[in-house]
């Protein structure tokens, strides 16, 4: 699986291609092969394992996992113009690239490549809160995700109960995955340079989520909770059932949503789903 070793350089196929970055797609393209190489290390191994990158654009990300080792490599991407220099790029490769051109937010990436599976991707900013949340309705599909966002949303999805960071995407994240912080990279990095730091991180599935939960309930108490979340629990989850709700799941009314871990989260999506009638119904 030696690479091809005349591979143009990447601003040649951006010159060619003429893939200016977009600012309504969230484009901000990695071109320095050291740092694309120590995403696709971090994200490895890849023995027998299916890969899949979101919005891989002109293709840095790309080549290092296939330098790397990746066997075969899905890449989902959405502009006409990143897609032309990824086939071009999956025929060098002779069969490891298959690139498909879409919208990620209407895929179900569990579904075009087989398991075990991962995910490895520097994601749009402009969309990677709803993609993550999507993925993680179905964690235990992927084997791990590798992915890199705005250093903010990193601290998010690592935040512990009281900081200043913890909220819905921390709970949401930790029910179902442990979340680790790799590497920062700095706004210099790419092309053109983003106005905040990047951060990689690394989500691997629990064995079992945290709390026996629908997380569709997690995701409307924790919604509820943090949209206010300077009042009391009493006063933010009166639409899903106020003090009721929280008697049932054992939680203080007086508490507010920042002191509550994943568990009691999960107590109070539990007590919802038994309520009846329930809030919306």
């Amino acid at each position: 699986m030696r690479p091809p070793s005349d591979l143009p350089p990447l601003r040649a196929v951006i010159a060619k291609h003429e893939i200016g970055a977009r600012k309504q797609l969230g484009q901000h393209f990695l071109l320095d092969l050291n740092l694309t190489r120590r995403i696709a290390r971090a994200a490895g191994p890849f023995a027998d394992c299916s890969v899949i990158e979101i919005g891989p654009g002109p293709g840095g990300l790309t080549r290092a996992l296939l330098e790397e080792g990746a066997r075969q490599v899905t890449a989902i991407e959405r502009d006409p113009r990143c897609v032309a220099a990824l086939d071009e790029l999956a025929a060098a490769f002779r069969g490891r690239l298959t690139v498909i051109e879409g919208d990620a937010l209407a895929l179900d990436p569990a579904a075009l490549a087989p398991a075990p599976r991962k995910i490895v991707a520097n994601l749009p900013y402009n969309i990677a809160t709803p993609l993550l949340i999507g993925w993680l309705k179905n964690m235990r599909a992927y084997k791990d995700l590798t992915l890199m966002f705005q250093k903010e949303v990193a601290d998010r999805l690592t935040a512990a109960p009281r900081s200043r960071d913890y909220g819905r995407l921390s709970v949401l994240t930790q029910f179902t995955a442990r979340a680790e912080r790799l590497f920062d990279i700095p706004p210099r990095a790419f092309v053109p340079p983003p106005k905040v730091i990047s951060t990689v991180v690394r989500l691997t599935p629990l064995e079992a989520p945290v709390g026996d939960c629908p997380i569709d309930l997690l995701e409307r108490v924790t919604a509820a909770a943090f949209g206010q979340r300077r009042k009391m629990l009493r006063a933010s989850l009166r639409a899903v059932g106020g003090e009721a709700l929280l008697a049932a799941a054992e939680v203080s009314p007086t508490a507010r949503a920042e002191e509550l871990d994943v568990a009691a989260f999960c107590r109070l999506a539990r007590a919802l789903a038994v309520s009846a009638p329930r809030a919306d119904d």
